[in-house]
């Protein structure tokens, strides 16, 4: 269950906060293929099982934009804002994708606040986001969103 503040007051209080771990989340293969069909990116590393497990990963691999897009189901299980009258995804600060995400593989995000500002009409949230890949020793992907809510 996600953190939960209430109105721009609340989320004004939210620097520094530590918003733990969304649950577990599967990358299947064929969420993969989908992404690369929605994409127009069916480069074999992604696609093509059989030649992917002679390649340089041992099989296929997300694409790592299919990794960040799923920040958006992943942060949804971190915080949830209520008593507002819009949420905007404002863009990203930071994306690096420092270890691939073999297909069948489980990720999982984590979040801290690092920066909250006041702005007209509402409020600012800078996010450290990391996307662990269950059982790998480095993150998936490492980026600092930025989110803007409005009374």
């Amino acid at each position: 269950m996600p953190r939960t503040a209430h109105g721009i007051a609340d989320l004004l209080s939210l620097t520094g906060a530590d918003l733990g771990h969304s649950s577990w989340l599967e990358i299947t293969q064929e969420r993969v293929n989908t992404f690369a069909d929605a994409t127009d990116d069916h480069q074999w590393i992604h696609v093509d099982v059989e030649r992917a497990k002679r390649g340089p990963f041992g099989g296929p691999i997300a694409h790592g934009y299919l990794t960040l897009s799923l920040l958006i189901p992943l942060w949804s299980e971190l915080l949830g804002v209520q008593d507002v009258g819009l949420a905007v995804n404002y863009g990203l600060n930071k994306v690096r994708f420092p270890a691939p995400v073999p297909a069948g593989s489980k990720i999982r995000a984590h979040g801290s606040v690092a920066a909250v500002t006041e702005i007209k009409g509402g409020a600012e949230l800078v996010v450290d986001l990391s996307v662990e890949i269950d059982g790998g020793a480095k993150p998936a992907c490492v980026a600092q969103a930025v989110y803007r809510f409005y009374s």
